[in-house]
């Protein structure tokens, strides 16, 4: 036998037994986890009743050991967009491993690259060339370098509440100081108010801001601009020769009920668009910063420069097939379609009981991202018991609603931003009638416990010695 021959053969003795590994030590993931990662997971996950074990999941749900499902209304903070394992990109990832691609060898031109993004680039009729990385951060250090570098200018505005990602740049146009404290010294960038336009204006005055960065719909609290704000910032930003930079990263790939967020206001054409998450249908990791021609240009204006922005697993062959197979399934189960339809049954739905509980303040938001705000009611008895809420820590009421949403009704939700009010939801793109139902029907169980009176507030005790135990 030759060594070539030798080589290719597994070892027997030493051949790599997943399930077995999972099935010997799968019950110690708690302890794992605080022993070796982040050890206020653990202690998060077991104070509020989250500690759940799923052992599979397919579609818009998990099932427990014990067979119960458990519906999924957070996508995985949004990168489960066509539910956990849709066969077509599974197929794909199959058929892109046994097709054994000379992968990443770094002086060659793979073909998968380019027709990931001939693809993107088809919803993106006024952008040009894409930049493929391995997340939402990386999108968005890609936009604020190119922006930087084409414009000369140091400086990039962002929104307060903005979350753009927690990387060093990323992270200096995160509008959450919990996310920036103890971080810096940090880029210097300036936030705005959403939706403010002479806040905007004073600072492109300055003649040292190279771009503007805008969730469409900010994801902390689904919050957007008056109608129109989108627009009248870009033309303010190319009056001032400064740039619009779409962050899309979850709301893109037909969140909203279009394919990208920014297209539900005429007229608005970013210069730079950053996707991720949903693009990776949920397996390979993958990001997209997404451009004019000029812009890419100036960046790579030499063969000197070639590599001058590139990503060690960026456009590798597993990514870009889970991206084209996502896309595909988009296009033939007519995806973004289904979010428009079930995202205002869901919106409306929700929103025709505000009249009906008296904590419940709003319901907003496009498609399938909805923000579910609550705020002080009227009657004594309730006032009473949300200041006790709100004097332990803002938040704590929206929480007291998540945790028996997934205790008594199996519906996993996340509070939306940390001291917000707010739930919301970024369900898989593919559910339907029935999730709705299932949803409002959970959702409405518990807030008529909530104003009643009922066990719930049990928990909110609990959550408030938590709180105050650690200030």
């Amino acid at each position: 036998m030759t060594t070539a021959e030798s080589a290719s053969e597994p070892s027997q003795a030493g051949e790599f037994d997943l399930g077995k590994l999972l099935a010997e030590r799968g019950a110690e993931r708690y302890e794992l986890h605080t022993r070796h990662l982040n050890h206020q997971l653990p202690r998060m996950l077991h104070t509020i009743g989250f500690d759940k074990v799923y052992e599979r999941a397919e579609g818009a749900y998990f099932w427990d050991a014990d067979g119960n499902d458990h519906l999924d209304m957070l996508a995985g903070f949004g990168v489960m967009g066509l539910g956990r394992h849709h066969p077509v990109v599974r197929k794909a990832l199959h058929d892109v491993l046994d097709a054994g691609l000379a992968d990443l060898t770094r002086f060659d031109c793979q073909p998968l690259p380019g027709l990931l993004a001939e693809k993107l680039l088809a919803h993106s009729p006024h952008l040009d060339r894409v930049f493929f990385g391995n997340s939402g951060t990386e999108a968005v250090e890609g936009a604020l370098k190119f922006a930087r570098f084409v414009t000369g200018r140091p400086r990039v505005l962002y929104c307060a509440h903005a979350f753009h990602g927690l990387t060093t740049g990323s992270l200096s146009v995160n509008g959450e100081s919990g996310f920036r404290d103890g971080f810096a010294p940090l880029l210097p960038d300036t936030a705005v108010p959403l939706g403010d336009l002479d806040a905007l204006e004073r600072e492109l005055r300055k003649g040292d801001v190279a771009a503007l960065i805008v969730e469409p719909i900010q994801g902390k609290g689904v919050l957007e601009g008056p109608p129109g704000w989108l627009r009248a910032a870009q033309e303010l930003l190319h009056r001032h020769k400064a740039l619009l930079i779409a962050d899309e990263v979850q709301t893109g790939l037909g969140r909203t009920g279009d394919f990208y967020a920014y297209q539900h206001e005429d007229g608005v054409e970013p210069d730079l668009v950053c996707v991720a998450k949903a693009l990776s249908g949920g397996y390979v990791p993958v990001g997209a910063t997404i451009g004019k021609d000029w812009i890419f240009k100036k960046v790579y204006s030499s063969m000197d420069r070639v590599l001058v922005h590139s990503a060690s697993f960026g456009s590798n062959a597993q990514a870009m097939a889970a991206g084209l197979a996502v896309l595909s399934v988009m296009e033939d189960e007519q995806i973004v379609a289904n979010v428009r339809a079930t995202g205002e049954q869901l919106r409306s739905r929700l929103a025709a009981l505000t009249d009906q509980y008296e904590m419940l303040a709003e319901v907003r938001g496009r498609g399938l991202m909805i923000g579910i705000e609550f705020g002080r009611p009227r009657s004594l008895k309730l006032r009473s018991r949300w200041a006790m809420l709100q004097a332990a820590r803002k938040g704590l009421f929206a929480q007291m609603v998540v945790v028996p949403l997934l205790q008594r009704h199996r519906i996993l939700t996340q509070v939306s931003g940390d001291h917000m009010e707010v739930i919301k939801l970024i369900p898989p793109l593919i559910i339907g009638e029935r999730e709705v139902d299932r949803f409002v029907d959970a959702f409405t169980a518990v807030m008529d416990d909530a104003h009643n009176g009922g066990l719930v507030w049990d928990f909110g005790k609990t959550l408030v010695k938590q709180a105050v135990a650690n200030r």
